[in-house]
């Protein structure tokens, strides 16, 4: 599942520091999640993708969570519990902090980013569990470039992007910073379609997206997103081909939208 929502986050990443009216506090998205199983799309997992406000001493962040749990018949072959999380600016989507908890089967890992756009650092902060079930932390500050993103404050700030004024077949790059490492990437805009939906039939802006590191997306226009062309810009379909096979995710239902 790691894998998966890399991929999602890709298909849904932008590096532009666009002013935010796409998204705000209590909005709330649901996404079935499939992958290809023996050559069979089967339904795994659910993915959920929720906005809350949380007031500190000193501002008002927006918390963005994305969260994924396989379907309970499929917990007793490889069970899911991941959950993602940025706290970020309500009007910018700049990120101050990051968190990551990955419980996949017998595998976990804590990931902890917090920000310093000032000098472009990032204290990072993981842990592991040993074999005995002890954990041990590792602490380590990264350099990055500015407007490098974390996976989470990444996938909601395509939505700030302005289509409009982008030319068919004209691309973007953008850069997401995962497990300590920058990753390179690039958005093209395919056109518009309609899709037929469970929020309504929606016309869609098609975009297709590559990345400079080969293991994480695979194939020429095989990883492919569905945002409805209006000022919500809701992802509603993706396909996606990754290393260790291909898969969709469908929007399942939406609430608490801005616009």
């Amino acid at each position: 599942m790691q894998r998966i929502l890399f991929a999602l986050t890709l298909l849904c990443s932008l590096s532009f520091y666009g002013q935010n009216n796409a998204v705000s506090a209590g909005e709330k998205l649901l996404f079935t999640a499939s992958y290809n199983i023996s050559g069979i799309l089967t339904d795994l997992a659910e993915v959920s993708m929720e906005t809350s406000e949380v007031k500190t001493s000193k501002t008002t962040l927006l918390r963005l969570k994305c969260s994924a749990a396989t379907y309970s018949q499929w917990d007793g072959f490889f069970k899911i519990r991941d959950l993602y999380e940025s706290y970020v600016s309500p009007t910018t989507l700049i990120p101050y902090l990051y968190k990551r908890d990955i419980n996949e089967g017998s595998y976990y890992k804590f990931m902890k980013y917090t920000y310093n756009h000032k000098d472009n650092t990032v204290n990072t902060l993981q842990r592991k569990k040993k074999k005995g079930g002890d954990t041990w932390d590792e602490n380590k500050i990264i350099t990055i470039k500015s407007g490098t993103r974390d996976i989470v404050s990444s996938l909601y700030t395509i939505r700030t992007f302005n289509f409009k004024n982008m030319a068919v077949g004209n691309s973007k790059k953008f850069i997401i910073v995962i497990d300590r490492e920058e990753i390179m990437a690039s958005v093209t805009l395919l056109g518009k379609e309609f899709l037929q939906t469970n929020i309504g039939k929606k016309e869609c802006y098609k975009l297709a997206i590559a990345a400079s590191k080969t293991d994480v997306l695979k194939g020429q226009n095989s990883n492919l997103l569905w945002l409805t062309a209006d000022e919500n810009k809701v992802p509603v379909y993706a396909r996606f081909k990754i290393a260790v096979g291909n898969g969709e995710l469908k929007l399942k239902s939406a609430s608490g939208l801005r616009n």
